[in-house]
């Protein structure tokens, strides 16, 4: 029988004995060399992704209306494919991105089938909760499930060979990830054995890297609390029916679609020294230039992006990163050359202004410079979009 493999961690509990100028410290040295570049092709374990059950008679039913997409397929019948989602308060702001997996597989001790909700594993109980609330009388059962009785794994081949991907069976549940071209394929084991792939072992940094060079957010410490679905690109990334009925949180969603502009999103980002030559390519860097160079994973989560020697508005928030690169919630018209739509480029704005990251107080204060790049991907979502916009505003 296989085990999963653990992820090692820097952080060890003595640090929480330190002040936060030594735990910075001791993040900068231990973080001077970066996790390793992703292999072409690879498979990785993602222990930071849980599964919850849900099953019973109304179970289609009850999640239908209160999820951003649709559990019903056009001719009306139950959907049997995997999907990726979320689910939102009642203001319409995100509460998890999740993948729902429909399945009639047996997991753990349940035999009736239902769907597997698949969070950020820090999630899962408030998540249990949040469903639980809506239940009221709806004839359902959730369940938590252990890594042993079903587990989420990544795979992916930017190699060209196109290594056979299987198809989901009695063990499996596959989905072609749909958040972003290219991004690979999700897995979801229903025992303990590894997926059978011949593709190189991978670990979940390196999954974590692909996902920010394709300028993709996963998780509460990334699409954060109080953010707007269309703000972390769910509406692009395939996690939003704007055709369904209501739901949760709907309300603000559909108004904003067809209303509002859309001026912040997340966008994949790269850190560098604020004496340093903005870089021209979104690229990841193994290498620091030296013990002392400031990585990603040092800069505090939601930390204000501001223009670099220059006062004014902040122009977004610094999300996360891992060695040279990260996701950072950007004004779009500040940071980038999109332009809005019914909106022109600012020419008071120029595309090579600076911007940079600095935390920390007067006697440690720590600053570096920030890009923002708009993936190809997305880029043409959001053509598609302004398009949309446009002739729905003609008509």
């Amino acid at each position: 029988m296989a085990t999963l493999p653990r992820r090692v961690l820097v952080y060890s509990p003595s640090q929480a004995l330190l002040c936060r100028s030594c735990r910075l410290q001791t993040r900068r040295f231990a973080s001077s060399a970066a996790p390793p570049k992703p292999p072409t092709s690879g498979l990785a374990p993602l222990l930071s992704r849980r599964l919850l059950a849900v099953s019973g008679p109304d179970a289609a039913k009850f999640l239908h209306g209160i999820v951003t997409s649709s559990l019903v397929s056009k001719d009306g019948t139950p959907r049997t494919d995997p999907f990726y989602s979320g689910f939102l308060n009642a203001t319409g702001r995100v509460v998890n991105d999740v993948f729902i997996y429909p399945h009639q597989h047996n997991v753990g001790d349940a035999t009736d089938g239902g769907y597997l909700i698949e969070v950020d594993a820090q999630q899962l109980a408030s998540l249990a909760k949040y469903v639980r609330r809506y239940k009221l009388r709806a004839n359902i059962a959730l369940r938590a499930l252990e890594p042993e009785q079903a587990s989420v794994w990544h795979a992916w081949d930017d190699s060209g060979k196109d290594a056979a991907v299987p198809s989901s069976n009695s063990s499996r549940i596959v989905l072609q990830d749909p958040r972003a071209p290219g991004l690979g394929y999700r897995i979801i084991q229903l025992n303990q054995t590894q997926p059978e792939l011949d593709l190189e072992q991978a670990t979940e940094d390196a999954y974590t890297i692909r996902r920010y060079l394709h300028g993709v957010a996963e998780g509460q410490d990334e699409i954060l609390a109080g953010a707007l679905p269309l703000e972390s690109n769910m509406d692009v990334m395939n996690g939003i029916d704007f055709h369904k009925g209501c739901y949760v949180g709907q309300e603000l969603t559909i108004r904003t679609r067809h209303r509002g502009v859309v001026r912040k999103r997340i966008l994949p980002c790269v850190i560098y020294e604020p004496d340093k030559a903005a870089p021209q390519r979104l690229t990841y860097e193994t290498q620091a230039e030296s013990p002392e160079t400031i990585t990603a994973d040092m800069i505090p989560i939601e930390t204000s992006i501001g223009r670099f020697e220059k006062k004014g508005r902040t122009t977004g928030k610094w999300l996360k990163g891992v060695g040279n690169i990260g996701l950072g919630l950007c004004r779009l018209e500040t940071m980038t050359d999109i332009v809005l739509p019914g909106e022109q480029a600012s020419p008071s704005q120029p595309l090579d202004g600076e911007f940079k990251i600095e935390w920390g107080d007067e006697e440690n204060k720590s600053t570096v410079k920030v890009k923002a790049f708009v993936p190809d991907w997305l880029r043409t979502e959001l053509d598609l979009a302004a398009n949309r916009s446009s002739n729905g505003k003609a008509s």
